[in-house]
């Protein structure tokens, strides 16, 4: 199992933690491509809107008789061949949003932390136990811990971190979101993730249990001498 060190608001190891190696093993760049484009897909306003030909102003009389003038026939000012006139098929207000399945939302999620881990770019803390809301002090540990560019900050859910929130909102290029909001984009958006322990264990256990039975089967250890089924099979067969 892979380990990463655990480290405080100074920059120094206080501890390490295991992690699963179902949730940071391979990264399936396809899966996280369909995770960030649903993000995006359902950010979208969808506001945007033309007008027909029964919205433009003008009137609905025939402008000349249909036969006799020598000139093509039209029977509105309103139509889109005319200057001012309505817009064919043109954009209309509009949900962007699609379903997309928990399964593959989780499975990109797990890639987006192998990627990290992979990257360099995790980092785990004890806790971001801090004495006041303020901006400085929360940069200067922010420099302890090597952040140079942008940063997500993750942490446990189970209760609110007043002062973490006060002291980070100010911070060019830093998000903080709760554990249980996390998503794949906001991994991928920042150069660097910082999350608490116990936001790591809970989405470390939560990601475990949603894994698929394959890959935890495929993760698990073989048993020392023990023989495929297939083999366990043709021996059954010899033997009746």
């Amino acid at each position: 199992m892979p380990t990463i060190d655990v480290l405080d608001l100074s920059g120094k190891k206080v501890g390490s933690l295991e992690l699963a190696q179902e949730v940071f093993g391979a990264v399936n760049q396809d899966l996280l491509w369909e995770a960030v484009r649903h993000y995006r897909a359902r950010g979208r306003a969808g506001t945007h809107a033309t007008k027909n030909r029964k919205l433009v102003s003008g009137a609905g009389k025939k402008l000349w008789k249909q036969k006799g003038t020598g000139r093509a026939r039209v029977g509105s000012i309103r139509s889109p061949l005319w200057r001012h006139g309505g817009t064919v098929h043109g954009p209309q207000p509009r949900s962007y949003d699609y379903a997309f399945p928990r399964k593959k939302l989780l499975g990109a999620l797990r890639s987006a932390l192998a990627a990290k881990l992979a990257d360099g770019n995790l980092i785990v803390v004890e806790n971001f136990e801090l004495k006041d809301g303020k901006t400085k002090p929360f940069r200067e540990a922010l420099d302890a811990l090597k952040v140079e560019a942008t940063a997500l900050l993750v942490d446990s859910s189970k209760e609110q971190n007043r002062n973490l929130e006060l002291s980070s909102r100010n911070l060019e290029g830093v998000e903080l979101v709760r554990g249980s909001q996390v998503h794949p984009y906001h991994l991928l958006r920042y150069e660097r993730a910082i999350f608490s322990r116990p936001a790591m264990e809970m989405l470390q256990t939560t990601l475990q249990q949603s894994s698929p039975r394959s890959m935890k089967t495929k993760m698990r250890e073989p048993e020392v001498g023990a023989a495929p089924a297939k083999r366990k099979r043709q021996r059954a067969k010899e033997v009746a």
